[in-house]
């Protein structure tokens, strides 16, 4: 059953447009027939059966129909019948003395509606008055022809006793009804458009949102899944660049790291002859200095290799208490004996790798001990985000070094302490580890003295 849905879903899909600009238009046409289709609905349940109520020939036949019956009445109950027949299609009006007429009219189409009503009562020389009350701009026949008649006309006929019956057009639909109906029915069609158009907009924009995610991940994790090729065929291209871009990228670091490592690894065979030879040394003072030259030479193969490597990299990601984590790594340098405080809440947690994270805040506090003697450490919890400063008391560093301290191997002896020991490689990896989980480092000199290195994470 599985198979049999996929497969309509293929052959569905195998006839939509498979580009963003044919889907665009495929949502415009048919927003356009849904709104045709709303009107055509509504006129349809709104047109009553029959003629119109104001077309010339049902006028004429309820005219000389009431003329007939109002003619065979006495006239002390006409008043009565007329207040009967009256209806708000055809407002109708017995007057025992011939009224004022204005605005009377003569030509087509009114001479035709006056033989017409004269033809049916059978009475050539009948009295018909037809006056206009107001003026209106109008496509057609003014407002008397094949198919309407409105307010703006009177009809006058008289009796056979010198009485007359007035008739004026009215319209049911008129009034506050016709414009809230008009109203719910434009509000219908907005409607049903903004859904086809908001359902076709998600539909096409949740590709290009998994995208952008994707892309986010891919500065975080490197070793993301590839993203699903769905969507339209140019979304579909991206996606298919993409995900070959971010093979490559892991390609080339996982190439990178095992150069590195290999490099380092043949390092450690000629250093260990070189230690041994200088073991066989019988100057005391010269075989002092070749055994710190190589121990030297072997911590920095070791902290290139680390660097390199980045075993913590590999780690799974999980929910961690930032705030728990920089007060043991606080707690365990005051126990070494050095000045390290922590200021801030008691739990604040954040997504990362344990590992990397106290490596990272470990790099950070023994700079701070190495160069400024102790550190405050200061968790912020922000909009967010997590900001964590690292103040210490040393000299400083000068503002254009701020970039190139994060270099790997390089070291500002000329503004530090010259015993400062490391390879210079503290900085970068903290760096590295903080960027990776999308967070930066960033660097600044305190006014009352000292550096203060603030940490951003987010939550």
């Amino acid at each position: 059953m599985e198979t049999a849905r996929k497969s309509r879903l293929l052959v569905a899909r195998r006839w939509l447009p498979d580009s963003i600009a044919s889907r665009l238009v495929l949502t415009v046409v048919l927003a356009l027939l849904l709104t045709q289709a709303v009107s055509a609905l509504v006129y349809l349940t709104d047109r009553p059966p029959g003629p119109p109520a104001h077309s010339m020939r049902v006028l004429v036949q309820r005219v000389t129909a009431i003329v007939q019956l109002v003619e065979s009445t006495p006239p002390p109950e006409r008043r009565r019948l007329v207040k009967a027949i009256d209806d708000p299609v055809l407002r109708v009006d017995w007057n025992p003395e011939t009224p004022r007429f204005a605005n009377q009219r003569e030509g087509f189409p009114f001479d035709r509606l006056r033989r017409a009503i004269r033809g049916e009562l059978d009475d050539p020389d009948r009295a018909v008055v037809v006056e206009v009350r107001r003026e209106r701009p109008m496509p057609g026949p003014f407002p008397v022809d094949e198919h309407r008649w409105g307010a703006d006309v009177r009809l006058s006929v008289g009796l056979k006793d010198g009485s007359w019956l007035t008739f004026v057009g009215g319209d049911p639909l008129e009034g506050p009804f016709r414009l809230l109906r008009f109203a719910l029915w434009m509000a219908g069609i907005v409607g049903a458009v903004a859904l086809v158009s908001v359902w076709t907009a998600r539909r096409m924009t949740a590709p290009i949102a998994r995208f952008a995610d994707a892309a986010e991940r891919l500065g975080v994790d490197g070793e993301a899944p590839p993203l699903p090729e769905a969507g339209p065929q140019e979304l579909r291209a991206a996606t298919r660049a993409f995900n070959r871009m971010q093979a490559r990228l892991a390609r080339f670091v996982a190439d990178r790291t095992q150069m590195v490592a290999a490099m380092s690894h043949d390092l450690r065979t000629p250093l260990t002859r070189l230690r041994l030879r200088a073991e066989l040394v019988e100057d005391p003072e010269m075989q002092r200095k070749m055994l710190a030259d190589l121990d030297e030479m072997a911590a920095m193969i070791n902290a290139t290799l680390a660097f390199a490597r980045d075993d913590a990299k590999h780690e799974p990601r999980g929910p961690l208490d930032l705030a728990d984590l920089l007060q043991s790594l606080c707690d365990d340098r005051v126990d070494a004996g050095h000045e390290a405080a922590y200021e801030g809440p008691a739990h604040a947690t954040v997504d990362g790798r344990p590992v990397a994270l106290r490596r990272a805040f470990a790099n950070l506090m023994d700079n701070a001990i190495a160069y400024g003697g102790g550190f405050t450490v200061r968790l912020r919890p922000a909009d967010g985000e997590l900001r964590v400063e690292i103040e210490d008391g040393g000299p400083g560093i000068p503002e254009e070094e701020f970039e190139k301290v994060f270099a790997p191997f390089y070291r500002l002896e000329r503004s530090r302490s010259r015993d400062t020991g490391g390879v210079g490689l503290g900085l970068a990896t903290a760096r590295t580890v903080v960027r990776g989980h999308g967070g930066d480092i960033a660097l600044a000199n305190r006014p009352e003295g000292g550096l203060r290195v603030t940490v951003t994470l987010p939550r």
